[in-house]
């Protein structure tokens, strides 16, 4: 019955929650951590209490000495929404879902100024926070920024979320200004963490510090989803804090990288120009290097979009103009403007970001889509300016099938319609992968044989399908038997899975649960009175 699995997670909930006096210590990953297993290890193994649910998941969230950051609001959704879930088995991975960000990746978190001893630049200033991608312990500003969407809307009223989320805003500035084409760093040396190695043998230009940046792959997005913190964190709080004379410095970058890597390959005169950005890796992988020397397949002129060396999976893209991420881009420019307008920022400034939004929107438009000779006008997932173009999907967010999910455009556009019937049919996506016991959309970066769960939610908050939520939903809770998301599944064996522990899957689950729980509750409650979550 659900009243005693809501019940038995109650009481996991309950004795689980760290007492007010200590949450601080928490904070300091030295207190936390000493007699505390590596959750990579202990999410291998379920753990009591389990639900009373058929597939019976397991309560997978550490010990509450051993989490790395505790939010009494959190705690209060989990217990509102498990209280009227009507599957116990969604009941339960929810509650190890939605808090794991919190429970396991925050690595270090502190206020006040300091200097980074591995920084080549300024002292930092203010609130830092770094968070881990999960089992690595190194922060991709993409998924750090997808882990803590969730918690966006309560930082409010929540001071610690408000902390932390300012915290990871200053420390992806910092990021930003010194290394701008990287997209995954190491611990901070105040943190006592140790930098990860790394044992990728890498030719990149512009050079950087191994001791400071984890891997140096050049995603449009990860620029895109700097932005985007910002902009969620004044839509949920209001508040300026984060726009200090870092996050300008920051932002400057950004926009000069961005001009940097819209630049073609061949100048107005036909003569080549070698990309300020350029990547090779010793590798037997083709997903792992960049073509001609480092410089990737050439780019036209004249197209208006702006280069990527890597998709969100960190596979090299084929063709660099990656309309996913400038559709991105094109997104939060527009919303930094919005944002920046509405504190009375500067007007040049500001006209300048909506700009370059709407002449970024143009170009994909105009550049991206094409005549599919069964499913019409779709967009194409890379082309080059030249005519040519990559049809395909990945499950990695920013992608075709989140493009509603990114604010670019509406779910009933006709384009986004043709090219969702598109991607999610094996005739016209070659990563639509399905088989005896799974099936979604993958990508190259697992295999021919792998579908992510992630790309089953993206389906769920792209359609108004009752029936086809229900089914996407389902069939990620199946998957799920440890009681966490996974990266990846075998088609034809659920058992066979990559990363037991994968922090961005396990808040976009949660996250696609509060948006039915808000606009669809007769789907998952046992009633039809929407979920909110406060602010």
């Amino acid at each position: 019955m659900i009243v005693s699995t809501a019940a038995a997670i109650g009481a996991a909930i309950a004795l689980s929650v760290l007492p007010r006096a200590n949450a601080a210590a928490l904070h300091k990953p030295a207190l936390a951590r000493r007699d505390c297993p590596d959750y990579t290890d202990y999410s291998q193994s379920p753990h009591s209490p389990y639900s009373d649910g058929p597939l019976h998941l397991p309560f997978q969230r550490p010990t509450a000495e051993c989490r790395t950051f505790v939010s009494e609001s959190v705690e209060k959704v989990i217990s509102d929404v498990t209280s009227r879930l009507v599957d116990p088995d969604l009941a339960m991975l929810f509650t190890n879902a939605l808090p794991n960000t919190l429970d396991t990746t925050i690595a270090w978190h502190v206020n006040g100024s300091w200097v980074h001893k591995r920084s080549p630049k300024a002292t930092w200033t203010g609130t830092q926070s770094f968070v881990i991608t999960g089992d690595i312990n190194a922060e991709w500003l993409r998924d750090s920024v997808n882990q803590l969407m969730n918690y966006q809307t309560l930082a409010k009223s929540d001071t610690a979320l408000y902390q932390l989320i300012l915290g990871a805003i200053n420390t992806q500035a910092e990021f930003i200004i010194n290394y701008p084409f990287c997209g995954a760093f190491q611990p901070p040396s105040p943190s006592g963490l140790a930098p990860t190695n790394n044992t990728q043998i890498d030719t990149v230009t512009p050079n950087y510090d191994h001791s400071f940046v984890y891997e140096c792959k050049y995603e449009l997005d990860s620029l895109a989803s700097f932005l985007s913190l910002g902009n969620q964190f004044y839509n949920a709080t209001k508040s300026t804090e984060y726009l200090s004379d870092r996050w300008y410095t920051a932002l400057d970058t950004v926009l000069k990288t961005l001009d940097e890597e819209a630049q073609p390959t061949f100048d107005s005169n036909g003569q080549y120009v070698t990309n300020i950005y350029t990547w090779q890796r010793q590798t037997t992988l083709g997903t792992e290097t960049l073509s001609l020397t480092g410089e990737g397949n050439p780019l036209n002129r004249g197209v208006g979009l702006i280069r990527s060396a890597f998709r969100p999976s960190d596979d090299a893209t084929i063709f660099g103009y990656f309309i996913p991420a400038n559709a991105m881009m094109s997104v939060q420019l527009g919303r930094t403007a919005d944002t920046l307008e509405a504190v009375g920022g500067n007007k040049t400034l500001v006209e300048g970001l909506r700009t370059r939004s709407v002449n970024l929107r143009k170009a994909v438009w105009e550049h991206g889509v094409f005549e599919h000779p069964t499913y019409g006008k779709v967009f194409a997932f890379e082309v080059d300016g030249y005519g040519g173009r990559n049809v395909m999907d990945d499950a990695n967010i920013p992608s075709l099938l989140a493009l509603p999910y990114l604010g670019f455009l509406d779910v009933n556009d006709e384009t986004y319609q043709n090219t969702r019937k598109m991607v999610l049919s094996a005739d016209g996506n070659p990563y639509y992968l399905s088989g005896s016991a799974f099936h979604g959309i993958g990508g190259p970066h697992e295999g021919l044989t792998t579908a992510w769960p992630m790309s089953l939610l993206v389906q769920a908050q792209t359609t108004d399908n009752d029936t086809e939520i229900m089914d996407c939903i389902n069939l990620v809770i199946n998957s799920s038997r440890l009681g966490l998301i996974h990266e990846s599944i075998n088609v034809n064996n659920i058992t066979d899975y990559t990363r037991p522990w994968f922090a961005w899957a396990n808040s976009l689950f949660s996250q696609t649960i509060l948006k039915i729980a808000e606009e669809k509750p007769h789907l998952i409650f046992n009633d039809s009175t929407p979920y909110v979550v406060p602010t």
